[in-house]
C-alpha cells in the first residue's frame, strides 16, 4: 500500500511508517463509542464548593504557590473564520441583511465592536460608506484588502474596548495570568500558534514585554510553539486507501487539538493552567475568573499534598493499614475502586502505586445552559475500569436509547478550565504520552479537490489524551465562561 516514495514523505514529517499503518487500521475498524455509565453530578462526580471554601482555597493557593513553578498554556492556533460564518454567507448570497437576525444585530451594533475604529479608517481609505455599503463593509472587515479578520487567528483580533485602547485575546490572557501565575516578578505563558501567523504574534508579544517591564516591572516569558508535523494524520478515501494529491503524494491533515499533548509535555512546570484563547473578558469583568482560578489552583495543591503523603508513607510502610488508607483516598476522591482479592497483597500494592503515580487534573465544570461542549461522565473502559472523563457528544452513540438518556440527563459541560499537576511525588516529570487512550480518536468526512475523504483527529487534549489522569470535576460559575464563537458574542454584557 505504501511505496518507497510514500515512506520517505512519511519519515520527513517525523512519523514512523508503523504509525501510519495503525492509523489506516483505525479508519477500517473505526473508533468505539465511549461507554458512558452515568453523568457526573452533585450526587457523585462533581464537587460543589461553598463560597467560604472557594475563598479559603484561593487564599491557600496564594500562600503556597511560591513553592511551585506555574505556567499558563493557551491553545491559540485556531482560525477565526468560524466566528464570521454568517458574514461570509451574506457575502455569497443575494439576501438583505434584515432577513437574518444575527446580521441585523451586527450592523445595528457595529460601533460597539473594539475593531470599529480600525474598520472606519480602513473604510475611509477604500472609499466605503459605513452606513450603506453593507457587503463592502463586511468584505473590508474580512478580506486582505481591509482588516483581514477572516484569515487571522482569534488571538490577534481586537476583542475588547477600554477607555483609550483595545485588547486582543492574547493580551487579555497575559493580563489575566498576571493575577495567578506571577512569581518573583516573572510571568510564564505558553501559546500554540499556526506558523503563518507566527510573525504577528511575535510582534505583539515583543510590544507587550516592553509594556510589562515599564508599567509593572514584570518580566514576561512567552513561549510560542507550533503543532508538530509529526502529529499530522493521514487522510484516506472511501475505501480506506491513502488519499493522494494530484501529484501522487499522500495527504496529511492536522491531528486536532489532541496533538497539543506533545507541546504540553515539553513544558517545564509543576502547575499548568489551561484555557482556550477565546474565553477571556476585559479586566474589569474578570474578578470571578481570578478567584476561581486561584481556588482550582488551591485544590490542586491540596490533592497533590495528599498524594505525596500517601506515596511517602508507602515508601517505608506497606502495611495493610497504610494500603487501606491509600485505597480509601483513591476511591473517595478519584472514584477508583479496588478490583482484586483483598488478600492478594501484590495486586493491592500495584493498584495503589500505579494509581497514585499519575498526572493530576482539576477541571472546572459549568452548569449546562445550552452551550455546546463536552460533558463530564463516568465511563467504563476496555479494561473494565470506571473513571471520570470529559466526553464529546460525537463520542456517544445517541441512537442507543440508554446512552442518549444518560447524555440528556447530564447537568454540566466542559468550559476548558483546567489546572494540571504534571510531576510525581518526587518531583520527576511524567511523560504525558503514557496516559493517552488511543482508542478515543475522531473520524470525520471532508473533501479535497472535489473528492470525498476521511480525516482523523487524535484523542482530544482534554478527552482521550488525558484519559488515564487522576481527575477531579469542580463546578465553576457561568461568569467564568465567556467564549466567543460568533462575532456577535462580543456584544454580550461580559465582553462589552
Amino acid at each position: 500500500m505504501l511505496t518507497e516514495k510514500d515512506i520517505k514523505q512519511i519519515e520527513k514529517l517525523g512519523i514512523k511508517p508503523e504509525t501510519i499503518e495503525k492509523q489506516i487500521d483505525n479508519f477500517k475498524k473505526g473508533f468505539p463509542f465511549a461507554n458512558i455509565i452515568s453523568p457526573a453530578n452533585y450526587e457523585k462526580g462533581i464537587l460543589k464548593l461553598s463560597e467560604n471554601e472557594v475563598k479559603k482555597l484561593a487564599k491557600d493557593y496564594d500562600e503556597k504557590r511560591a513553592k511551585y513553578k506555574t505556567v499558563k498554556f493557551v491553545p491559540a492556533s485556531g482560525a477565526a473564520s468560524r466566528m464570521f460564518k454568517d458574514l461570509f454567507e451574506f457575502l455569497s448570497e443575494d439576501k438583505n441583511e434584515t432577513e437574518n437576525k444575527s446580521l441585523k444585530h451586527f450592523f445595528e451594533n457595529i460601533e460597539n465592536f473594539a475593531f470599529y475604529e480600525d474598520l472606519k479608517i480602513s473604510a475611509q481609505k477604500n472609499n466605503i460608506n459605513l452606513k450603506t455599503n453593507l457587503k463592502e463593509i463586511i468584505n473590508n472587515l474580512l478580506s486582505e484588502n481591509g482588516l483581514n479578520y477572516g484569515n487571522l487567528p482569534k488571538g490577534l483580533l481586537k476583542f475588547h474596548k477600554y477607555e483609550n485602547s483595545t485588547k486582543t485575546p492574547a493580551e487579555e490572557h497575559i493580563y489575566e495570568a498576571k493575577e495567578y501565575t506571577l512569581s518573583e516578578n516573572n510571568i510564564e505563558i505558553h501559546f500554540t500558534v499556526s506558523p503563518e501567523h507566527l510573525p504577528n504574534f511575535e510582534k505583539l508579544f515583543a510590544d507587550l514585554k516592553n509594556q510589562f517591564k515599564e508599567k509593572f516591572n514584570i518580566v514576561l516569558k512567552i513561549n510560542i510553539t507550533e503543532q508538530k508535523k509529526s502529529t499530522d494524520t493521514i487522510a484516506v478515501d472511501s475505501e480506506n486507501n491513502p488519499f493522494r494529491e494530484k501529484d501522487g503524494s499522500l495527504l496529511f491533515r492536522p491531528g486536532g487539538h489532541g496533538a497539543l499533548i506533545e507541546n504540553l509535555n515539553e513544558i517545564d512546570a509543576d502547575i499548568i493552567f489551561v484555557k482556550n484563547i477565546d474565553n477571556v473578558v476585559p479586566e474589569r469583568n474578570n474578578s470571578d475568573t481570578i478567584l476561581y482560578k486561584k481556588a482550582l489552583g488551591g485544590l490542586t495543591i491540596k490533592f497533590l499534598e495528599e498524594i505525596k503523603y500517601h506515596r511517602e508513607t508507602l515508601k517505608n510502610d506497606f502495611s495493610p493499614k497504610a494500603l487501606e488508607k491509600a485505597e480509601e483516598f483513591l476511591e473517595r476522591n478519584f472514584n477508583l475502586k479496588r478490583k482484586y482479592s483483598e488478600t492478594c497483597f501484590s495486586e493491592r500494592k500495584g493498584f495503589v502505586v500505579n494509581n497514585l503515580d499519575r498526572p493530576l487534573r482539576i477541571c472546572g465544570m459549568v452548569k449546562n445552559e445550552g452551550e455546546p461542549g463536552g460533558g463530564p461522565f463516568f465511563v467504563l473502559d476496555k479494561y473494565n475500569e470506571i473513571s471520570l472523563q470529559i466526553v464529546e457528544s460525537s463520542q456517544i452513540d445517541l441512537k442507543d436509547e440508554e446512552k442518549n438518556s444518560i447524555f440528556k440527563n447530564s447537568t454540566h459541560f466542559n468550559p476548558v478550565d483546567l489546572v494540571l499537576y504534571v510531576k510525581d511525588f518526587q518531583g520527576n516529570k511524567f511523560d504525558l504520552k503514557n496516559y493517552i487512550d488511543n482508542e478515543t480518536g475522531f473520524i470525520s468526512i471532508k473533501s479535497k479537490d472535489g473528492k470525498e475523504l476521511k480525516a482523523m483527529e487524535l484523542p482530544g487534549l482534554w478527552n482521550g489524551a488525558m484519559a488515564y489522569w487522576n481527575t477531579i470535576f469542580v463546578e465553576v460559575p457561568a461568569s467564568t465562561f465567556n467564549p466567543v464563537k460568533t462575532v456577535n458574542d462580543l456584544l454580550r454584557k461580559m465582553h462589552n
